[in-house]
């Protein structure tokens, strides 16, 4: 670990460096196994943990609004939360261990790099892997890939995003509320991040140098009511999905008025199916139509031969939180 500047941010505009230099410290789960593998090396470390008016979860006209460095416990266990998006506090609550929870953001969170084992490896590193030396190569590509892309890859990159309150947030029609130097914007979460068949020089989101995330709308609606978030990984605790799936309807007397459905760990962003809620919409709900839809959207997909058998447990999660999210009342 290379030697690097610390300091504290007291007001938000402390954050804003023209050329995104600093590296910014939330609560510290990610960063510092960025630090420890060589996956990065400030030259300058800006904590903003003491920016109170990047925490709290608020009702604004027809929106929640997040802050940044709320955690994922404070999230999911917000009673906004938990009966206006129910999604989303499930996703946060099943994310990590509950150690971790108490100190991981949703800021944070949104930003965690995969956890491709070639990505992740200590320096020197033993294998080829483009994220970490350009142009050096896809190790994952034709080694060991079973929790890796079906969706969405190139040759450049078959890793998938970890993360599990973005898959609900891009379920939800949320956005990230985002501030530089030179003023605000939001950028949908569906597009938050990019895939490599979207940027060429695997850029990991849209977010620009210098840009900081401040917040999070998650609209207040029939739709994010009736929602919910189903998670497939090898053990009940603190494991990252090897699957997962967020979905939220809207109905009236059995009829689907809109449907959103959006998968994770499928590809290297939260995976909308939008062919899928555009067939259930103005149908009458049931399980059978689900996996109707469902499964003619992942026709989509493309397994690398490992994950050949992602495919079918994504169409049965995404088919599972559709039907959870008819039950919820």
């Amino acid at each position: 670990m290379r030697d690097f500047a610390y300091a504290r941010a007291r007001q938000l505009d402390d954050t804003f460096h023209p050329t995104g230099s600093a590296m910014i410290l939330a609560g510290g789960t990610e960063l510092l196994n960025w630090l420890r593998l060589g996956i990065a090396e400030p030259e300058q470390v800006l904590d903003i943990g003491g920016l109170d008016t990047l925490r709290g979860v608020r009702r604004d006209g027809n929106a929640i609004v997040i802050g940044a460095l709320t955690t994922l416990n404070e999230v999911g266990e917000n009673p906004i939360v938990v009966s206006a998006a129910p999604a989303l506090a499930q996703a946060c609550l099943k994310a990590a261990s509950a150690q971790i929870r108490n100190r991981a953001t949703l800021g944070g969170n949104m930003l965690q790099k995969t956890r491709c084992s070639y990505f992740r490896a200590e320096e020197p590193l033993a294998w080829p892997c483009n994220k970490r030396v350009p142009g050096s190569g896809c190790s994952a590509r034709h080694g060991h890939h079973e929790r890796h892309a079906i969706l969405g890859w190139t040759d450049a990159c078959v890793a998938v995003q970890p993360s599990d309150p973005v898959v609900a947030l891009a379920c939800l029609d949320a956005v990230a509320e985002v501030a530089d130097r030179e003023g605000r914007r939001s950028i949908p979460m569906a597009e938050f991040h990019l895939t490599p068949e979207e940027s060429d020089t695997l850029a990991e989101t849209r977010l620009r140098p210098g840009e900081l995330i401040t917040g999070f709308r998650v609209p207040l609606s029939a739709l994010a009511r009736r929602s919910t978030y189903v998670k497939v990984r090898e053990r009940e605790s603190y494991e990252y999905a090897f699957v997962s799936a967020a979905a939220a309807l809207e109905l009236n007397s059995g009829i689907v008025r809109e449907a959103r459905v959006a998968l994770g760990s499928v590809a290297l962003k939260p995976w909308r199916l939008t062919a899928a809620e555009g067939a259930l919409a103005g149908q009458p709900f049931s399980a059978e139509r689900a996996r109707q839809a469902v499964g003619a959207a992942m026709a989509a997909a493309r397994p690398l031969g490992e994950t050949d058998v992602k495919v079918s447990v994504a169409t049965n999660a995404a088919v599972r939180a559709l039907e959870l999210a008819a039950e919820v009342a």
